[in-house]
């Protein structure tokens, strides 16, 4: 028996899979591989993960179905955690056929092959995004989420109105975790962090976008990792027995920061000053996002730990190291 992981050469997904394996656990990851960014970046990443005792990789697209169902035939997973999906709020704005394709079949087989086979506990990534243009801050588990404004946020809802469906018809149990902007070592480069570290290194100015007037719960990818563990065993308990159950998890530090004082904590950990290339919101994008975690905290004795301006000086740390710079 063992874990199986979706997206493990993404982002989340080796740091999930690293510390799983670390825990002593036998997981299976699986990716496309798609060259939405770096795919040298991933490859980096799989050849430290190949290092690992217990991991075994396998190239697949979640969207592939046939795959999926043969992968889930051969192997019996205890617990899934999908992470896989097209991300980036911006992306979507000109190539939603990806999104289609990755965030809603695949997850559709996703759940799919989780109804056929029966693992525990399936745990599949959200997003905060789903909360639109909410202004009732934090953002709380139970806040009507109806009004998306990005494709990306949309399907990530649509995954979670998925997993309340199959949940109530086939008696699957699921968790569905709204990351709040996660960064870290190893991070995404269409990201913020990454993008002004590249770009202030290169002495070319950074695009902060209203001004500047905008905040984020940034939430270090090791309390995302950490949350993520805690919830593999303790799949969320149905009323009834035979009853299946979906339930949704805000994982977000439960601190707000302002974009402008995120960006001096990066000019403190890089020892350089930016220059702001202030310019107008942009289409998809919110003001501000903040999590409720009372939730996580509840059910599993925990909730984010790292102050931003310790997690930001780890990942400058691991940028010069990986870019030599």
């Amino acid at each position: 028996m063992s874990i199986l992981v979706t997206g493990a050469a993404g982002f989340i997904g080796y740091h999930t899979v690293k510390r799983l394996c670390r825990d002593g656990l036998e997981v299976v990851g699986i990716d496309n591989l798609n060259d939405y960014y770096s795919v040298k970046l991933k490859l980096a990443r799989l050849k430290q993960l190949s290092e690992l005792h217990g991991f075994r990789f396998q190239t697949m697209d979640i969207a592939d179905k046939p795959a999926l169902m043969a992968l889930f035939k051969e192997q019996v997973f205890t617990e899934v955690v999908h992470l896989a999906a097209q991300a980036g709020v911006r992306y979507s704005l000109d190539n939603p056929d990806v999104y289609a394709q990755s965030n809603l079949i695949g997850f559709l087989n996703v759940l799919e092959a989780c109804r056929h086979y029966r693992p525990a506990h399936l745990i599949y990534a959200s997003s905060s995004s789903v909360y639109g243009a909410n202004s009732k801050l934090p953002f709380r588990v139970d806040d009507a989420v109806e009004h998306p404004v990005s494709l990306y946020a949309a399907t990530k809802r649509a995954n979670e109105l998925f997993a309340h469906s199959y949940c109530h018809l086939y008696g699957l149990k699921a968790s569905g975790l709204r990351f709040f902007t996660v960064y870290g070592p190893w991070g995404r480069p269409d990201m913020a962090l990454f993008k002004f570290t590249e770009a202030i290194l290169q002495g070319r100015p950074i695009d902060i976008y209203n001004h500047g007037q905008m905040a984020r719960d940034f939430t270090y990818v090791d309390d995302i990792v950490e949350s993520i563990v805690r919830l593999c065993p303790k799949p969320p308990v149905p009323d009834k027995e035979a009853e299946g159950v979906n339930r949704i998890f805000n994982i977000g530090r439960g601190m707000p920061v302002a974009l402008l004082d995120f960006v001096d904590c990066l000019e403190a950990a890089l020892g350089m000053v930016a220059q702001r290339n202030l310019l107008p919101m942009q289409a998809g994008d919110v003001i501000k996002t903040w999590a409720d975690v009372s939730a996580l905290a509840d059910w599993v004795s925990f909730s984010p730990q790292v102050e931003v301006g310790a997690g930001v000086a780890q990942f400058v740390s691991w940028y010069r190291h990986f870019y030599q710079v």
